[in-house]
C-alpha cells in the first residue's frame, strides 16, 4: 500500500477509574473480563494498528461491544485515546488543538451517524447546509452548495420538508448529503444504514458505491452486518472484545478466516456471490501450436496431475484444449495438430464474480480459462475447483493487519 490516508497505530481505549494503571495488562494474556476484575477498567481497544488507504472504503464491523464505534470516534477525536497515535496524511490527531481539531472536523473529516442527528425544526436544505455554515459560508453560498448535494442524493423537490415528512431511507440521504457537503476528504459512517429497511438498505448501499465511483472519498464505514461489509468494503478489519482480529479483503476474509470468532462470522456466506474466479483458478500446463506432441502432452497432465493440457498462442492467450481422458484414444500427434479436434476454450476475465462464471463451468467440455487483463491465461476452472472454492479453506490467513 502507498502512503496510507488514515494510520492508526497501536490504540488502545481503556474506560475506568485510574486507565493509565490498566495500560500494562493489554500487552499480557489477560482477558477484557480479566482486567476489570483486576482494575475496574473496561477495555473499548486493544493495541489496534491499521492502515487505511485513501479514496477507499474501509469497513469495520464486529459484534455489540466488539470496539467498532469506539474505534471510528477516536479518528475525528470524538473519544480520546489512552494510548496510541492516529495520523491523517501526516497529522497526529492525538496532538491537535482544540482549535485546529475544530478546523479538522469542520473541513477535513465529516460523520454520519446512525440516528440521522437531524434537526426537527430545520428543512433539509437547512439541514445540509448546517456544517457549511458552522464553517463559515454565507447563507447564500452554504444554499447553493447544499442544493447540489440535494440533487446529488436524490432528494430534489423535498429540499423544503422537515425531517418528519421524510421516510428514514430520506432522513438517512439528508444526512449523507450534510456530510458530502462540506467536501471533507474523509467520511466516517457509523452505523448509517443499520436502521433502515432491508430494501432501503440495499438502496442506500448502492448510492453510496455510486457516489464513491464519482467522490473517491476516504470512507470509514461501521456495520455488525458482514453481507453488508461484503458488498461495500474495499477492506474489512473485524474486531472481537476490542482487539483486531483479521484485516484483509473480503476474498481474503472468507476464504483465509484468521481464527474461530471470524470463522463463525462467515460460515453462514455464500461464497460464490463474493470471491472472483481467481480464487477458485488452477494452475493448467500450457503448450504452443509448435509444441504439440503425445509424449509432451502426456508428460504434461501425468507431472501436474492436470485434467487437461492449454493451447495458448504466442501472446499467452488460450486457443484451445486437449482433455486428460481424450489423449488416451488418441496417440497420432497430426491428430492433435488439427484444430477441429481441438476442445474449444470459454474465457472468464480473473475478476469475474464465481457465481457468474458457474453456468460456464457446468457447461464447458474443458475446465474455463482465467484470463488478465489482457487475456493471457493464469489458470483454470474445473468443476471441482469451484466446488472446492465455494465449500472454503481452512487455510492460515496472513492478512492479520492491514
Amino acid at each position: 500500500m502507498a502512503d496510507p490516508k488514515i494510520r492508526i497505530e497501536r490504540v488502545s481505549k481503556l474506560f475506568g477509574p485510574d486507565p493509565q494503571a490498566a495500560l500494562p495488562l493489554l500487552d499480557t494474556d489477560a482477558s477484557k473480563a480479566e482486567i476489570m476484575e483486576q482494575t475496574g477498567s473496561i477495555v473499548g481497544l486493544r493495541n489496534v494498528d491499521l492502515d487505511i488507504a485513501g479514496g477507499s472504503i474501509f469497513v469495520v464491523m464486529g459484534l455489540s461491544g466488539s470496539g467498532k464505534s469506539t474505534l471510528i470516534r477516536h479518528i475525528n477525536r470524538l473519544i480520546e485515546p489512552t494510548a496510541g497515535r492516529i495520523l491523517v496524511d501526516d497529522t497526529d490527531v492525538v496532538s491537535l488543538s482544540k482549535a485546529a481539531l475544530r478546523e479538522l472536523r469542520l473541513h477535513r473529516v465529516s460523520m454520519v451517524f446512525q440516528n440521522f442527528g437531524l434537526l426537527p425544526n430545520k428543512t433539509v436544505i437547512d439541514n445540509i447546509a448546517l456544517g457549511l455554515r458552522f464553517a463559515g459560508a454565507t447563507n447564500s453560498r452554504a444554499r447553493d452548495l447544499a442544493m447540489e448535494q440535494v440533487e446529488r442524493v436524490g432528494l430534489k423537490g423535498f429540499e423544503k420538508q422537515y425531517p418528519r415528512q421524510l421516510s428514514g431511507g430520506m432522513q438517512q440521504r439528508v444526512g449523507l448529503a450534510r456530510a458530502l457537503a462540506t467536501n471533507a476528504e474523509i467520511l466516517l459512517m457509523d452505523e448509517a444504514f443499520s436502521a433502515l429497511d432491508p430494501l432501503i438498505r440495499h438502496d442506500m448501499q448502492s448510492q453510496l458505491l455510486e457516489l464513491q465511483a464519482d467522490l473517491k472519498k476516504t470512507i470509514v464505514f461501521i456495520t455488525h452486518d458482514l453481507d453488508e461489509a461484503l458488498r461495500i468494503g474495499d477492506q474489512i478489519a473485524i474486531l472481537n472484545d476490542g482487539s483486531l482480529s483479521q484485516c484483509g479483503t473480503g476474498e481474503e476474509i472468507l476464504l483465509h478466516p484468521a481464527d474461530g470468532y471470524v470463522k463463525r462470522f462467515v460460515r453462514n456466506v455464500d461464497r460464490a456471490r463474493v470471491i472472483t474466479v481467481s480464487a477458485a483458478a488452477r494452475k493448467m500446463p500450457t503448450i504452443t501450436c509448435a509444441e504439440i506432441s503425445i509424449d509432451k502432452i502426456a508428460r504434461l497432465l501425468s507431472a501436474e496431475d492436470a485434467q487437461a493440457v492449454f493451447i495458448v498462442d504466442d501472446e499467452g492467450q488460450p486457443t484451445g484444449a486437449i482433455s486428460a481422458t481424450s489423449v488416451a484414444h488418441h496417440t497420432d500427434d497430426s491428430y492433435w495438430r488439427d484444430p477441429k479436434h481441438v476442445l474449444p476454450v470459454t474465457r472468464v476475465s480473473y475478476d469475474t464474480i464465481l457465481a457468474n462464471a458457474l453456468s460456464d463451468v457446468a457447461e464447458s467440455e474443458a475446465p474455463v480459462a482465467v484470463v488478465d487483463e489482457r487475456g493471457r491465461m493464469i489458470g483454470a476452472i474445473s468443476r471441482q475447483s469451484a466446488l472446492e472454492a465455494m465449500a472454503g479453506t481452512n487455510g492460515p490467513s496472513n492478512s492479520a493487519k492491514c
